[in-house]
């Protein structure tokens, strides 16, 4: 009798395990933002197969589901997995690479780094990136006299934080061809005294970019991968590259299917004509991994090298207007050239100039075609009336942390009228529906809490200023994460596959130590990213050897 008990009871347990569904992973004891359409929260989902095919509770999923994997959250909170809709993964590997002038606070301490670097590395050509001369003592742009007397016979290009300026020696300009008397379009070779100094502001630029030694592709994965790393750590699990080459774009897709890169990119093509001719004529690129269907156009330059366009002249540089670096004739001419491929226009644009010559050039062509979802880059600078071109159609693509690094002296080039078009994300939300949010890596740093910071306190690291930077452009905490996640998906053609926490979506998702929706402010920008998974799997964990 005693045995027959335990047969029954043997027969029982084995009948209950039978009818579990088998999982390749179950997600438990979390505090889980869905970022649904109406925001639900829940504690457990399970995962197959790279998707989410269930979501509840952590008690009835377990008794519903088996699995040999499962990750118990232990109370920490988790989000759709953090999407930067514009920065630049290649060029953060390359910057990684190279020598690092982020933070400088005068141009000889950007000399001593460049030396320094070169005493390590002894390379044929050198590059750097990071430095900005308004946040030197002498906000003027340097000069390549020093560079000449420390590196007479290596070629040295050293580019602005923002990418729209180089300084370069005479022997880069040398190698590049540049000479007194060169003429460009879009941009300037700045003289003085009829003579070069060594800077070259927007579309002359390209030709130090086309004398740089090419990278190999050994050098070239090395590139992407150090990028990817440092996007996993930080809770990234797609990022916009706003402008790539096809070599770059095949390299990365061909990393992707191989295994050898995780993170999934949307790629924008770089505005050639030979990425154009390829890109345009073939038609969407579509892997799980890797999106390929906008096209990255420049309008104009940067508003801290004064290469932004503007309406009216400078506030502080009286009779400069800034440059178009695509003609307003031109950006209607290739903005039809993409709309009949079936691409997305992605447009960066700055000074309110730019801005709403974009405007005008997509205008038309969005009447004729209900889910086109054109952007726009930066909307640093625009005029308050113009905003009401924006919708689902025309979606702002803003970077939060550009407004606090350049509060200390955006209004000393446009003025205290124009400067309430600037860095208006809440107005801009209003008239779209929604924002794409992201960081323009390696431009300002990678961390996507600095994003969600600057976007909801609108203060930098330093808690400057106290009261916020124009606080009545701020976005809510709700907002910020959509617009880090399902806007940002959105703006990407990707909603139904990514953005959010749902059944039938990939199982991207960041783990975070602590709750980003209810923490103190001031604990915002230092957030710790707990673990990182993309497709189910677990891509980074804080204090593993995983990556």
């Amino acid at each position: 009798m005693k045995n027959l008990f335990y047969c029954l009871i043997t027969l029982v347990l084995f009948s209950c395990s039978s009818e579990k569904k088998a999982a390749d992973l179950i997600v438990k004891n979390a505090n889980i933002y869905t970022v649904n359409a109406t925001f639900d929260k829940g504690s457990a989902f399970v995962v197959n197969e790279g998707k989410i095919i269930e979501i509840g509770d952590s008690e009835t999923l377990e008794a519903k589901y088996s699995s040999t994997n499962t990750f118990d959250a232990q109370g920490k909170t988790i989000v759709p997995g953090l999407i930067d809709a514009h920065a630049h993964l290649y060029n953060l590997g390359l910057f990684l690479q190279n020598v690092d002038l982020k933070g400088t606070n005068s141009f000889e301490e950007v000399l001593e780094r460049v030396v320094a670097f070169q005493e390590e590395r002894n390379l044929d050509y050198i590059e750097g990136r990071g430095w900005d001369q308004n946040d030197w003592e002498v906000k003027e742009f340097p000069t390549k006299e020093r560079l000449d007397e420390l590196f007479p016979d290596t070629p040295v290009a050293l580019k602005r934080i923002d990418g729209h300026a180089y300084l370069a020696n005479s022997k880069a300009l040398e190698l590049a061809g540049i000479t007194n008397d060169t003429k460009t379009e879009g941009g300037e070779i700045v003289l003085n005294n009829g003579e070069l100094t060594g800077v070259l502001i927007d579309s002359p630029m390209n030709l130090i970019n086309v004398s740089i030694p090419k990278s190999s592709k050994k050098h070239k994965v090395q590139a992407l991968k150090a990028a990817e790393k440092v996007c996993l750590e930080l809770g990234l699990t797609t990022v916009d590259d706003a402008g790539l080459d096809r070599e770059v774009i095949e390299l990365i897709d061909s990393l992707q299917q191989t295994g050898e890169l995780t993170i999934r990119v949307y790629a924008m093509v770089s505005n050639t004509e030979e990425n154009l001719n390829y890109y345009l004529n073939n038609g969407i690129v579509k892997t799980d991994r890797l999106n390929v269907r906008s096209v990255k156009v420049y309008a104009d330059g940067a508003l801290g090298s004064r290469g932004a366009a503007l309406r009216k002249e400078y506030s502080d540089k009286e009779n400069h207007f800034g440059a178009m670096i695509t003609p307003r004739y031109k950006l209607s001419t290739l903005a039809k050239r993409i709309a009949k491929a079936g691409y997305q226009m992605n447009t960066h644009a700055i000074g309110d100039s730019a801005n709403i010559s974009v405007l005008r050039a997509y205008k038309p062509l969005i009447n004729e075609n209900k889910d086109m979802r054109w952007r726009i880059e930066h909307v640093q600078i625009i005029t308050p009336l113009d905003m009401d071109y924006f919708s689902k159609n025309i979606i702002p693509s803003v970077q939060p942390t550009h407004a606090t690094s350049d509060m200390y002296w955006a209004e000393d080039r446009v003025g205290g009228e124009r400067i309430k078009g600037a860095y208006a994300y809440k107005s801009l939300l209003k008239s779209a529906g929604m924002i794409a949010l992201g960081t323009d890596f390696p431009i300002e740093r990678v961390n996507p809490m600095h994003t969600f910071y600057s976007a909801t306190a609108r203060k930098d690291l330093k808690n400057y200023p106290e009261e916020g930077y124009r606080m009545e452009e701020s976005l809510s905490r709700e907002e910020t994460l959509k617009g880090m996640t399902i806007w940002a998906a959105y703006s990407n053609f990707e909603e139904n596959e990514k953005g959010s926490i749902e059944v039938g979506k990939f199982a991207d998702f960041t783990v975070l130590e602590k709750d980003i929706m209810t923490i103190s402010e001031e604990e915002i920008p230092n957030l710790l990213v707990n673990a990182t998974f993309i497709n189910g799997d677990k891509v980074y964990e804080k204090g593993s050897d995983l990556n």
